[in-house]
C-alpha cells in the first residue's frame, strides 16, 4: 500500500458547533447590490468577531454564514443570544436586514487543519437549516449539557426531527431568554 493510501488517526475535538446564516440575503444583494452586500456582511463580522473574542472562534466564511467553534457549549448559546440581540439592535439602528438564523450542536468532530468536518458539523448545519430569522434552534446534544448550566435561557422542545441525509431525527430545542 502506497502512504498516501494509509490510513491516518482522526483527530476530533470535542464542543460546540454553530452556523449562522443571514435570511434573504440573496435578496437583499439581487435589490440593493453587491457593494450594499459586502457591507451588510462586514458589520455581520464585526458584530460576531467582537462577540466570540476569547469564547470561541471563527472557523470558516460561507458566503453570508458562518461556521463557529466553542470548546463550551454555555458559550456558545449564550454566544448565539447575544449575537441574535445584537444583530437586531443594529438592524434597528441603521435599517440593515441582520436577519439571522442560528442552529447549535455539540458534538466530536474531526478535525481537518484549522477546518473541522464530518457528522457533527452536518447535524449543526441542518440545525440552522430549521431556525426561523431571529431564532436559536439547538440539537438535544447541545440541551443535555448545558440545561442545568444556563441560568435566565429557557430550552423550549420542539420535538424529533427529521433532516436531510441524517439517518434518526434529531431532538430539537429553541432557546429564549427568560424575562
Amino acid at each position: 500500500m502506497s502512504p498516501a493510501r494509509a490510513k491516518t488517526a482522526v483527530s476530533t475535538v470535542q464542543g460546540a458547533i454553530v452556523f449562522t446564516d443571514l435570511a434573504g440575503f440573496t435578496e437583499f444583494t439581487a435589490i440593493q447590490g453587491d457593494e450594499a452586500a459586502l457591507e451588510l456582511l462586514g458589520v455581520q463580522d464585526r458584530l460576531v468577531g467582537d462577540l466570540i473574542e476569547g469564547r470561541g472562534r471563527i472557523v470558516k466564511e460561507l458566503g453570508d454564514g458562518l461556521m463557529l467553534w466553542f470548546d463550551d457549549p454555555c458559550h456558545a448559546i449564550e454566544a448565539a443570544l447575544e449575537l441574535q440581540e445584537r444583530f437586531d439592535e443594529q438592524s434597528s439602528k441603521e435599517n440593515l436586514p441582520l436577519w439571522v438564523r442560528i442552529g447549535v450542536h455539540y458534538g466530536r468532530p474531526a478535525k481537518r487543519g484549522s477546518d473541522l468536518v464530518g457528522h457533527d458539523v452536518n447535524v449543526a448545519a441542518r440545525v440552522a437549516d430549521l431556525a426561523a430569522p431571529g431564532e436559536v434552534l439547538i440539537s438535544e446534544a447541545a440541551a443535555e449539557r448545558v440545561a442545568e448550566r444556563m441560568e435566565g435561557v429557557w430550552f423550549e422542545e420542539m420535538g424529533p426531527t427529521v433532516m436531510k441525509g441524517l439517518p434518526e431525527p434529531v431532538g430539537i430545542y429553541r432557546c429564549i431568554r427568560a424575562g
